[in-house]
């Protein structure tokens, strides 16, 4: 009689399981994802596998994910960084967020319930609060988190993805935007897209967002 094969999911090694790839993924790609990490910025797989205490296994596969997704680049030699972007690259990004977060907008108006408002507000009000302590990283999560929950109201999840990829993207390069706009208040563009959702403007939603997601990176290309 022969022996029972093994399970499948059954490891010798129960580091290399998708908890530990999922760990280092999620958490680099956050920090990414909210500028935490500059442009041009090498990474090495030994570093990351010590920064997460797992081995090089899952550190590599999280590198080739981000990679694939365009948030990691990875030269002929294996160098891995952060990606600098070219201005043309810049250009190409910010008219895919004009398309893409125009659209889940728009799709978002007719859903737009006094809830959603009040908790865009309240956002608003935090993204103010980190402005003035100049806290970058802070300005960049609560921006995309301002973004993030009105675009959930399209229930467009495959756009919505879409669009994450292109912030995941452009992660770094805002980072180093931050900085050169010196902003000492919340984006005007926000308060515009709160009063377009209230007045059920769609013109006005469109343009309002197109206006946001695209003029401060137009000025990072000039």
């Amino acid at each position: 009689m022969q022996p029972p094969l093994p399970r499948i999911s059954e490891s010798k090694n129960p580091e290399v399981t998708p908890s530990a790839h999922d760990r280092v993924y999620r958490g680099l790609r956050s920090r990414i994802l909210y500028g935490e990490i500059a442009p041009g910025k090498a990474l090495t797989l030994r570093g990351l596998a010590r920064e997460f205490d797992v081995s090089m296994t899952p550190a590599r596969e999280a590198v080739q994910r981000l990679v694939a997704e365009g948030a990691l680049s990875m030269s002929a030699s294996g160098r891995v960084s952060t990606p600098e972007l070219t201005n043309e690259r810049i250009e190409e990004l910010a008219a895919l967020r004009a398309l893409i977060e125009v659209e889940l907008a728009s799709r978002a108006l007719p859903r737009a319930h006094i809830a959603l408002i009040d908790r865009l507000q309240s956002i608003n009000g935090t993204i103010a609060d980190v402005v003035s302590n100049r806290d970058a990283v802070g300005y960049i999560r609560t921006n995309l988190e301002f973004h993030r929950t009105l675009y959930l109201r399209a229930q467009a999840p495959a756009m919505l993805a879409m669009c994450e990829t292109v912030w995941l993207q452009l992660g770094p390069t805002m980072r180093a935007l931050y900085g050169r706009l010196r902003r000492t208040e919340a984006p005007q563009y926000h308060r515009l897209i709160i009063a377009a959702l209230k007045a059920g403007d769609e013109p006005g939603l469109r343009l309002a967002v197109r206006s946001d997601v695209t003029q401060g990176l137009r000025m990072l290309a000039s």
